[in-house]
């Protein structure tokens, strides 16, 4: 289905009112956006296809309340990376019931493309876009976005890791400075943004760079998490931990100003929950567990969204049976006494030294077992999570988004092909861009919304309005938040 003629059919599924044990939280109702909807990529007379038009998110989700509309971000594309696909993000509008909270109506507005001097950022690994694995370039695997007051967008991706902003129509305005022990680099200090251990023997592991970003509410701080632990902090390497870095950002310098440990929640729990025969192993804990997202309640307090890669997706395209799956779970942090670790090193230790503290966590929201509770299926890559609008009793919408990333798998020799599924059968050997059997389908993109009270969240701090654009000399402009803070402090000066 194409939205340039739009009137897409969703499948609305409503299951009210099915609070879990753990929270008091309600689960409203999916979206499920089918898997061979296209954006508005412009083709130019050429052909769409998985890695050109087909819509792939939620890799992450982002409510922006003040102009009523909301991004869903495509990561690297189809293929894993070793295939062309400019990269992008999808702003789209999303009806939801002000009494209710029950989501539909979903709508693509625009397809934004990320650009640098008219260059798009592109999904292929450096090796291939660059010849060259030490050199990031263009190489761009988005994962967690944010939408500034100045309207600025603010993005994180795994290849570097990197934390980049952009102009509202892409256009690339300036990276952040990552702090050195995050990039990953060889033995002999040389940075390797493709290769995993044992190249790697610093930073961050292959693939778990920056998986989630929030804002804090006066824009000042940008806050980056990493997916997992660094390579080499674990005994004996990364995935063997639960200890993953969150960084702070000062977006006026745009450099790094604090790292705190949040620690992911321990094997020996996610197993207890799962038949013996499913447990994890140990290698698990900091590599098959890890962050999806993250988003501000206020300066010192936020939502993550933490899960395990099982579920139903493309490794797993016949529903597999719920306990399978161990973790999937929003958490709420606070920063409130966590030590800054910037220059504390967890190298081979799979322990917090004495005198540190991670972030203080609770359970929000038990994901699996509200939606097991209400018949859903648990999907594998639940990615998105934002805020959503206030309803009319003071409660607000929470919604969450999946990646279905593009229906698109790849065998040994990085061959693609789409995956097709009635979610009891599947077929993995259709060509990307052919078309499934009958009775199969792509598999599709879900939207959850769940209803959520004020006092839920506590003290929740939306983000703060946009200004107005300064008027010089007769002409507006925008300014970035370096200068508005420059100019605030200048005022105070005064």
């Amino acid at each position: 289905m194409n939205y340039r003629n739009l009137s897409l059919l969703l499948a609305t599924s409503f299951a009210f009112l099915f609070p879990t044990s753990a929270q008091a939280l309600d689960f409203v109702n999916t979206l499920t956006i089918p898997g061979d909807t296209t954006d508005l990529f412009p083709l130019n007379g050429g052909s769409g296809g998985a890695n050109v038009n087909r819509l792939g998110m939620f890799s992450d989700l982002y409510y922006d309340r003040h102009q009523n509309v909301y991004y869903g971000l495509s990561d690297r594309g189809p293929g894993g990376g070793v295939i062309p696909y400019e990269t992008r993000v999808q702003k789209f509008t999303l009806d939801v019931d002000s009494n209710t909270g029950a989501i539909s109506n979903f709508a693509i507005q625009e397809t934004i493309v990320f650009n640098n001097n008219g260059n798009s950022f592109n999904g292929l690994n450096p090796q291939l876009l660059n010849g060259n694995s030490s050199n990031l370039g263009m190489s761009f695997d988005p994962e967690g976005f944010v939408v500034g007051y100045n309207g600025n967008f603010y993005i994180s991706d795994e290849y570097g890791p990197s934390v980049y902003e952009f102009s509202p129509n892409g256009s690339f305005i300036r990276s952040f400075l990552i702090p050195e022990n995050l990039i990953p680099k060889e033995s002999n200090g040389t940075p390797n943004y493709l290769n995993g251990r044992p190249t790697i023997v610093n930073g961050r592991q292959d693939n778990r760079g920056f998986e989630g970003l929030a804002m804090s509410p006066d824009g000042s701080k940008l806050y980056a998490m990493l997916q997992d632990p660094l390579v080499n902090e674990g005994s004996p390497d990364g995935r063997y931990s639960g200890n993953l870095r969150l960084v702070e950002f000062d977006t006026q310098t745009g450099e790094s100003t604090a790292q705190y440990i949040y620690t992911l929640e321990s094997l020996a729990e996610i197993n207890d929950r799962l038949d013996p025969s499913s447990d994890f192993s140990a290698t698990a804990q900091g590599r098959n567990i890890g962050i999806s997202a993250i988003a501000a309640l206020n300066d010192s307090e936020f939502l993550v969204l933490e899960r395990d890669n099982r579920g139903f997706g493309v490794e797993d395209p016949t529903l597999p049976s719920n306990p399978l799956v161990g973790s999937k779970r929003v958490y709420k942090i606070s920063l409130v006494g966590a030590t800054d670790v910037s220059n504390i090193s967890l190298a081979g230790t799979n322990n917090l030294p004495v005198g540190i503290t991670p972030v203080s966590k609770s359970l929000f929201l038990d994901v699996a077992s509200s939606l097991t509770a209400a018949g859903e299926i648990v999907p594998e890559k639940l990615e998105g999570l934002t805020i959503g609008p206030q309803l009319a009793n003071g409660n607000y919408a929470l919604l969450l988004g999946t990646d279905n990333d593009f229906s698109v798998t790849q065998d040994s020799g990085l061959t693609q092909y789409n995956v097709c599924t009635n979610g009891t059968t599947a077929d993995d050997s259709i060509p990307i861009n052919g078309s499934c059997p009958t009775g199969l389908d792509l598999i599709p993109g879900y939207l959850y919304s769940y209803n959520v009270s004020a006092t839920e969240l506590g003290n929740y701090v939306p983000p703060q309005t946009i200004p107005e654009p300064l008027t010089i000399f007769g002409v507006g402009t925008a300014l970035s938040f370096g200068t508005l803070f420059k100019r605030k402090q200048s005022l105070k000066r005064k």
